[in-house]
């Protein structure tokens, strides 16, 4: 009998602590204990033995469930582990714009600025805005002045003045 309760304590303290170590290891261990625990019923204490072992599996694991997820995120505990708040944001704000074919066209022998080295390829400023390019002759420091070629595959073709 200590071993059948000492296997259902130990399943329901490793799916209590599935919640802070996630997984599924923790709680398959756990379940795994239980079975074992009602498997033991079984064969101790017959089939009414293992049907209340069964019984007491459910209801420990219910309450182990409700414990975790109803009564512990409203605990100083549980606020602290638990996410409450939703991330928000968008990016690309101060990432490079990708230049489609007609947009390129319009840029064409317009004088950037290098914002990255471009060893060939980084990052142009052109009217305030970070646009991802590619210099045909190759490396190029930070801050020179360069002339827009054309574009390629969202980025714009370079050369310097």
């Amino acid at each position: 009998m200590s071993l059948i309760v000492f296997l259902f304590v130990i399943g329901v303290v490793m799916l209590l602590l599935e919640v802070f170590l996630p997984g599924g290891i923790l709680g398959v261990l756990g379940v795994g204990a239980m079975i074992a625990g009602c498997v033991l019923a079984f064969r101790d204490y017959g089939a009414g033995g293992g049907v209340a072992a069964v019984v007491a599996a459910l209801v420990l694991t219910g309450l182990g469930l409700v414990l975790e997820f109803v009564v512990l995120p409203k605990t100083a505990l549980g606020r602290k582990v638990f996410l409450s708040a939703a991330v928000t944001g968008r990016s690309g704000s101060d990432a490079p714009a990708s230049v489609g074919s007609a947009a390129a066209e319009t840029l064409v022998g317009r004088e950037c600025e290098a914002a990255t080295v471009l060893a060939p390829s980084g990052v142009v400023l052109l009217d305030g805005r970070r646009h991802e390019a590619f210099c045909r002759d190759g490396y190029v420091e930070k801050g020179a002045r360069l002339i827009v070629r054309g574009s390629e595959t969202f980025r714009l073709i370079v050369s310097k003045t």
